[in-house]
């Protein structure tokens, strides 16, 4: 049997210190959370019902339900994620399989990640002059989709690029000498490899678009409107905004209506990240590496 040696006992110590660290700072991260969730659902859950969550709002948005602001969020979302994820997985396999490594690249590079940081307000005054005005969508559900797909943009390119660029070299290497091409390497062997990465990107992308308030409110969403969206070119209510005017704009909202209104949005949010996180964990397990 080996003895423990000074250096072993050490490295010992070592690893737990910074194996607590770490837990710390995942607690650190979690208890807030935690905290926030239940917060919500002791002050929210009396104002959950089904006709809550089905029916118009009443008496200048003082009493009844929710239904526009549920269905124009999923209306936001839905767009967003139809513009933003084809063309960003799309530049994102430009980028990681075509482009060159020279200063252009660089450049493009450098402009996405800039635009990552770039304030959400300064995205809704884009979205304003570009979709708005120029493009002549009007103040409608496209407007704010393709305010809040240029926002979220960065996140599926970025994420996207870094799990193709995980994919082993060798599996293209082997695709190349068997005769195949480029493109159907990355067909074939590169995006079935990437798609769980891909996916968190997608996560991401949902949970910012689902909870942004500026961009859209001067893009497609409005206070109140007393009819479901027919289609994209149609305004439309959204939880976020809906939240921020009930909160700031009436006194005499009960309570427990504001905080059902947020239970409700960060349910939808957390529903969606749940169905996608266990999509990405079912083609994970099928991946052979």
């Amino acid at each position: 049997m080996f003895e423990a040696t000074a250096l072993n006992r050490r490295n010992q110590q070592g690893e737990w210190l910074w194996k607590g660290l770490f837990l710390l700072m995942t607690g650190i991260l979690v208890i807030p959370v935690v905290l926030i969730l239940t917060v919500l659902v002791a002050k929210g859950h009396g104002a959950i019902s089904w006709e809550f969550l089905t029916t118009m709002p009443r008496n200048g948005m003082t009493e009844g339900g929710i239904l526009p602001a549920l269905v124009g969020t999923m209306w936001l979302v839905g767009v967003a994620l139809v513009a933003s994820v084809p063309l960003g997985v799309a530049a994102a396999i430009y980028l990681s399989e075509y482009a060159p490594d020279n200063w252009l690249t660089r450049v493009i590079n450098l402009a996405i990640i800039n635009l990552a940081g770039v304030p959400s307000i300064v995205h809704a005054l884009f979205g304003v002059g570009a979709f708005v005005l120029f493009f002549g969508f009007g103040t409608s559900i496209l407007a704010a989709s393709l305010t809040l797909a240029i926002m979220t943009l960065p996140v599926v390119i970025v994420a996207t690029r870094e799990s193709l660029q995980a994919v082993p070299r060798a599996f293209r290497e082997a695709c190349w000498n068997m005769g195949a091409t480029r493109w159907q390497t990355i067909r074939k062997v590169v995006l079935p490899n990437a798609i769980s990465g891909i996916l968190t990107g997608i996560i991401l992308e949902v949970s910012r678009t689902a909870g942004e308030t500026a961009p859209i409110m001067f893009t497609g969403a409005a206070a109140y409107i007393a009819f479901l969206p027919q289609g994209v070119l149609d305004e439309t209510m959204a939880m976020s905004l809906h939240l921020f005017t009930i909160s700031t704009q009436f006194q005499d909202v009960a309570d427990k209506t504001r905080f059902g209104v947020a239970l409700v949005l960060i349910s939808m949010v957390l529903a969606m990240n749940a169905l996608s996180i266990a999509f990405r964990v079912y083609v994970r397990g099928k991946k052979k590496w």
